[in-house]
């Protein structure tokens, strides 16, 4: 299988709800702006617990670019009246994805992070 459709994969089964059967190792890792969860079945785990934060995306994949065995995603997850952009690496070992970091933004900007004389 090659990585692009390893990648089409893991998002086709996220739109159908389908979690269990992600294409992920068994050592899959995954880094978000929350931490870093480790083992497909701890991964599989957390969305069991929490499926109304995980499920019920759609994607529009915007951008992507592909390497022999990595990839890099940028996309937009809708769900209701919530929008998320996110910028993905996917690396890939023996047709499953072992890792992804990911990369979007998780809420307001701390006043202390704020840049000063901003116009708009």
């Amino acid at each position: 299988m090659d990585l692009k459709t390893i990648v089409n994969k893991w998002f086709h089964k996220w739109e159908e709800g389908d979690f269990t059967n992600l294409p992920i190792s068994k050592n899959f890792k995954h880094t978000s702006p929350f931490g870093t969860i480790s083992g497909k079945s701890e991964y599989i785990s957390l969305v069991e617990d929490n499926k109304d934060k995980f499920l019920g995306y759609h994607f529009e994949i915007q951008d992507q670019v592909f390497g022999t065995k990595k990839a890099c995603i940028r996309y937009r997850a809708t769900k209701d009246d919530f929008i998320l952009d996110v910028s993905e690496w996917h690396y890939v070992e023996n047709n499953l994805i072992k890792e992804i970091i990911a990369h979007y933004h998780i809420g307001e900007i701390r006043e202390e992070r704020k840049l000063s004389n901003q116009n708009g």
